[in-house]
């Protein structure tokens, strides 16, 4: 039986000691360079002048909620370290965390009322594929934050969700649980260091906010993909699912954000199974302070780093960058000792291939069968080492369902071609047009090469 990881949905304890420091040097101080890289430097006169400048200031939000976060605001300073010559995509990646950390815990108490409740709406999509309120809701919220941070003519947004269902006349209900849902998380803004509207959104501003993700942007331009709900199905049965926003100029993947909800800071903790710990947080709730059940991962495109925070515990404020520590892939790459991802139905891709290819590379280890990019996420900190998706004929694979994944990645020292070997090409709208049968992630150009080989050697005698 292969490691089913959608399955497991846990909570984790909070423990950061066992960072990966490869200079081992005394370090004396430590800086940040555009809030989202923390970087060691000696203490000289010269950065002396990284200095802490400033104090974010937001209005208060709605009038059930302001005096809470007024006393919030006082009591915290969002400090952050400045230097003379900031980081290419620093702000973008710094929204880009901060709105994605508040995506995650949006799901969470959406994903909590599925599973508590049994007739909880879950709705159907023209391809069968599942729909939540929250997917919606992070989708109009992401927007509305991108848009008041930099401006609404600014940016060019691609999501996964359109309008047409909310605006019938009969899913009046489900509007209004949208909006709800959007206009709660936007109350609590101030917690992720961001400003929230100084009144609430009403119906007409959450599906404008949903309907601006109709980018069509291709080799030219900036624009922002965003997966609201990556693997819905996970998501509603209580599993793994993830939120993913990524950053693409002309063509290319600046930046991407995966928030993990499910999906522990400690690789150990996967193999504790969800139900025990639903039943154990509801008889005995651990400490806020000690557990992580889930990881936000970002990286920025030619930094040679990712990162990686817990999320933000419920109604505590955002500690970030300070909580973040370097991720890197795993140096295996011998295919008998490596673990390799696939996606957990067969719908999706041919689990018997990649069995079968999964055997003529002579690899021993059950695979890691997990929804959505948290596959990535996986390869990225070093739980598995190759992923492999080989879709059935006829499906086409959309760029927010692998952009923000595959600059996390890359930058943490992975490599992401399709079976030929080529890159993967953001620059055509919505799909990954000209791919080779199909994507293949490894955790370095080695172990990428043997698989590369062994996909040419069984293709033929396969039966996609």
């Amino acid at each position: 039986m292969p490691l089913n990881c959608s399955s497991l949905v846990f909570r984790v304890p909070h423990i950061l000691g066992q960072t990966r420091i490869t200079n081992t040097k005394k370090l004396t101080s430590t800086t940040y360079i555009g809030n989202c890289f923390p970087k060691h430097r000696k203490e000289t006169p010269q950065n002396k002048s990284f200095h802490i400048v400033s104090q974010l200031k937001f209005n208060q939000n709605y009038s059930s909620s302001s005096s809470s976060s007024s006393s919030v605001m006082e009591d915290h300073r969002n400090l952050a370290l400045s230097s003379p010559g900031p980081e290419k995509y620093s702000k973008e990646l710094d929204v880009a965390v901060r709105a994605v950390q508040m995506a995650c815990s949006l799901c969470q108490k959406v994903q909590e009322s599925l599973i508590s409740k049994a007739n909880s709406p879950v709705h159907s999509k023209d391809d069968n594929s599942p729909v939540t309120v929250a997917d919606w809701s992070v989708q109009a919220t992401v927007s509305w934050i991108l848009s008041e941070s930099f401006g609404r003519r600014n940016v060019s947004m691609l999501a996964e969700e359109d309008v047409q269902s909310l605006s019938k006349t009969d899913a009046t209900g489900l509007l209004d649980a949208v909006v709800k849902t959007v206009n709660d998380c936007l109350t609590e803004a101030p917690l992720f260091g961001l400003k929230g509207p100084e009144t609430p959104l009403g119906s007409s501003d959450v599906l404008e906010a949903i309907s601006r993700c109709n980018s069509n942007r291709g080799p030219t331009g900036r624009f922002w993909a965003l997966d609201p709900v990556d693997g819905t199905l996970g998501f509603v049965r209580g599993d793994q699912y993830a939120v993913a926003l990524a950053l693409i100029e002309d063509g290319d993947v600046v930046l991407g954000v995966l928030g993990c909800p499910n999906y522990p800071m400690k690789k150990e903790w996967l193999s504790y199974h969800h139900r025990y710990h639903r039943i154990i947080s509801k008889l005995t709730p651990p400490a806020s302070e000690s557990w992580d059940k889930g990881c936000v991962i970002y990286a920025r495109k030619g930094s040679g780093e990712a990162w990686m925070q817990p999320l933000c515990q419920k109604n505590k404020l955002l500690a970030w960058p300070n909580s973040a520590i370097p991720v890197r892939v795993s140096s295996i790459d011998n295919p008998a000792l490596a673990t390799f991802c696939e996606p957990v139905e067969k719908s999706n891709s041919s689990h018997s291939f990649t069995a079968g290819l999964a055997h003529s590379v002579g690899l021993r280890k059950q695979p890691l069968r997990v929804y959505s990019m948290v596959k990535y996420a996986a390869i990225a900190r070093g739980d598995a080492e190759i992923f492999m998706k080989f879709a059935r004929t006829g499906y086409r694979e959309k760029i927010w369902d692998h952009a923000a994944g595959v600059i996390i990645m890359q930058e943490a020292g992975g490599v992401v071609t399709d079976a030929g070997g080529s890159p993967l090409d953001f620059s055509k709208g919505i799909y990954l047009e000209g791919l080779d049968r199909g994507i293949i992630a490894c955790s370095g150009a080695k172990l990428h090469e043997k698989i590369i080989r062994a996909v040419d050697a069984s293709w033929n005698s396969s039966c996609l």
